[in-house]
């Protein structure tokens, strides 16, 4: 399948950065380079101009009384909404239309290359490209955490220029399938429905979404992408480029090899670092998906449990009088900080996190 993004290569662009592409071995980040560049341009003004101008619009009172850096971080979720949807609509429109992709065999999943599986690279490494100069432009607000996060996930999809387990690419953008509920929960909290019907529906299709689509989807592609891993680190690919003349002469391949393992050398192989790297990421993945899957459903319980409710109402009332005063009632110093919400808890304090 050919590369079904809209709008052609920029040659300028592309020759650009061809020296880098040969320098760390990326032969495909030529064609790509203007989806991630574009993609990036996108959300930034998605969440620069955008979302600001439809917030004001659609939610004057909420918007307009948020902080900056809570500002930020609303508009940073507008973004994600955006990105989530788009991107997995994509994924599984190209994963039924491209027949290249459909028929790999496990040296193509590996080593394999196909316009549209590389498309989709392409745009969530737009993404995280943008996400990268966010949070290293505002760590103070989202902390070094998510500033580590937004570079191992632009360098892991950037490996896929080798290319790459391209194949893999639309599986595992499958995993956010869960982050559109995510964000809608989030914006309930925002807009004053915690514990509505609405956030309940949207709260079981979360748990569900994330449940099916991180942990049981997300672990099978794991166990998958483990085992072709396993077979390339002990073999390198069997095609035209890399046999000798007489087992040339002898060989018969798929006729889609000639598009899909174009880019295929006789040096191609897959270093030990590299394979290390991916499957150590995919396992602290998968176990930050497990860990969040159980705070996920905390998180909602709290919402409808009128007990947790009561509590939380009456600790937000000490916690409150210790900020304004800086002491306890008895006279006594503050000497421990509050514990810092997880991802689906109420608005956080309109202080920077520690760092």
């Amino acid at each position: 399948m050919r590369d079904p993004f809209p709008i052609p290569p920029i040659p300028a662009l592309s020759k650009a950065v061809q020296p880098w592409a040969d320098y760390f071995g990326l032969p495909t980040l030529p064609l790509h380079i203007h989806e991630v560049v574009l993609m990036a341009v996108f959300y930034h003004i998605i969440g620069s101009v955008v979302s600001p101008i439809l917030s004001s619009r659609l939610f004057p009172r909420q918007y307009s009384a948020l902080s900056r850096s809570r500002k930020l971080n609303w508009d940073v979720h507008v973004v994600s909404l955006v990105q989530s949807t788009t991107i997995n609509a994509l994924a599984l429109w190209v994963m039924f239309v491209d027949d290249e992709r459909r028929n790999m065999d496990w040296q193509e999943r590996i080593w394999g290359y196909t316009g549209g599986a590389a498309m989709i690279q392409a745009l969530a490494a737009g993404y995280f490209l943008w996400d990268l100069i966010m949070t290293a432009s505002h760590v103070n607000i989202f902390g070094l955490g998510m500033l580590a996060h937004a570079i191992s996930a632009l360098l892991v999809y950037s490996f896929g220029f080798r290319p790459f387990v391209n194949y893999y690419s639309c599986n595992f953008i499958l995993w956010e399938l869960s982050s559109p509920f995510l964000n809608i929960h989030w914006f309930f909290d925002k807009l004053g429905m915690t514990g509505s019907r609405a956030q309940l529906y949207n709260g079981l299709i979360l748990i569900s979404t994330f449940f099916s689509c991180r942990l049981v989807w997300g672990t099978y592609q794991s166990i998958l992408v483990a085992r072709d891993l396993w077979k390339g680190l002990h073999s390198v690919p069997a095609v035209l480029a890399t046999l000798a003349p007489e087992e040339a002469l002898k060989a018969t391949f798929p006729s889609q090899y000639a598009n899909t393992m174009k880019y295929v050398s006789s040096s191609t192989n897959i270093p030990v670092w590299l394979a290390a790297l991916y499957i150590g990421a995919n396992l602290t993945l998968n176990s930050l998906n497990f860990y969040w899957f159980f705070k996920m459903i905390d998180a909602v319980r709290k919402r409808f449990d009128h007990k947790e409710k009561e509590v939380k109402v009456e600790e937000k009332a000490v916690h409150d009088q210790a900020i304004s005063t800086g002491v306890q009632p008895d006279g006594t110093e503050l000497k421990t900080r509050p514990r810092r919400g997880t991802l689906l808890d109420g608005e956080e304090e309109d202080e920077p996190p520690p760092i």
